[in-house]
């Protein structure tokens, strides 16, 4: 009955990103060897060169894992680089990448704006190339393929305006403000505030996507706002220092949070009742239509079914756009467990469901 079940979400998820939307743990830090990760396969066979800002985010490592089996179902070799959080070893990956001679490069940028000069270069070579996740900035990429950024930060402000009704004061501690993604998210969210009676009384954000900074942030603005009602956090990671801090403060629970990603402490968080929400992300669904669409480019048929464009700061671009799922306490079990994402047991580890 489950797996009828996931069938049927998976689908509806599927059909709304592609035809509605436009086409629709941290435990690996040390880079991937290129020498392990060289193409053995035939001549001929399709060689796609995925390059990571980091492992540091909880989700990077699934969307690799998904990306390279449905890329390898396909008939293509994933080259996997990790830059680990620095541009100028990215740059250099990428450069390596070029040198190899894949047929598609797929981007996760480090900083969104730093990398328009080498994906012009692999252009220039002849590699198709997709930014994945992050729109990276004036490289005119073959395709874009993302969630709906704007839309997530819409989400988390709808959580905190349904959950904290009376209004108040409310946090804002980011991702990197160099992820251009960051700032879609924070357009969403403080446009759906505006008119609300909710007031962002401190704002700012995690270079580099360190979730550990949000400890030292939240002790700080807990000092000056005391009262705080609810608090919007750039991811999950987030959330955990987050929740953790508040606990220490005894108001684990009776402060708002929201973030972003659907990762496992999150869900059981929700449940337990110290996270309010988390704008959900089928990274799954994402690493496999960009797998597909890698492939789709490197043997040069067209892209069907995008019908949906973004300005990288220079021109259109082609984007499938995706959609996130505001994930509470209410629908946890329908689109988390029945959806196959984590199971019932991980996510109810600490309660008792009944």
């Amino acid at each position: 009955m489950r797996m009828k079940k996931w069938k049927k979400i998976f689908a509806a998820v599927l059909c709304a990103c592609l035809f509605l939307a436009g086409c629709g743990r941290k435990e690996e830090t040390e880079n991937i060897s290129r020498e392990t990760q060289e193409s053995q396969s035939d001549e001929g066979e399709i060689k796609i060169g995925l390059s990571f800002d980091s492992f540091v985010i909880e989700r990077w490592i699934r969307d690799r894992d998904v990306f390279v089996d449905t890329a390898k179902k396909l008939g293509a070799s994933v080259n996997v680089q990790n830059a680990n959080g620095s541009v100028k070893e990215q740059i250099s990956q990428i450069e390596y990448l070029i040198d190899r001679d894949v047929d598609v490069l797929v981007v996760i940028a480090v900083d969104c704006g730093a990398l328009t000069e080498v994906m012009h270069k692999a252009k220039e070579a002849g590699i198709k190339t997709m930014s994945y996740d992050r729109l990276i900035l004036n490289a005119d990429t073959d395709l874009y393929v993302s969630f709906n950024n704007k839309g997530v930060g819409t989400l988390m402000a709808k959580a905190l305006k349904n959950a904290i009704p009376d209004g108040g004061d409310i946090f804002m501690i980011q991702g990197a403000e160099e992820d251009n993604n960051v700032k879609l998210v924070r357009e969403g969210f403080e446009e759906e505030l505006e008119g609300s009676n909710l007031n962002v009384v401190y704002k700012v954000n995690c270079e580099g996507w360190l979730a550990e900074l949000a400890v030292d942030y939240l002790d700080e603005a807990l000092k000056e706002y005391p009262d705080v009602k609810g608090i919007m956090c750039g991811n999950d990671d987030i959330a955990s220092q987050v929740v953790r801090v508040l606990a220490e403060h005894r108001l684990a629970g009776k402060v708002q949070v929201v973030g972003q990603d659907g990762d496992l402490a999150a869900c059981q968080r929700i449940v337990e009742g110290t996270q309010t929400m988390t704008a959900f992300k089928s990274v799954e669904l994402q690493a496999k239509v960009a797998a597909k669409y890698a492939v789709n480019m490197a043997k040069g048929e067209e892209l069907e079914r995008i019908n949906s464009t973004v300005n990288d700061g220079g021109k259109e671009i082609p984007f499938c756009m995706l959609q996130p799922i505001s994930v509470t306490s209410k629908n946890m079990d329908e689109i988390i467990i029945d959806g196959g994402f984590h199971s019932e047991e991980d996510v109810y580890l600490n309660v008792d469901k009944e």
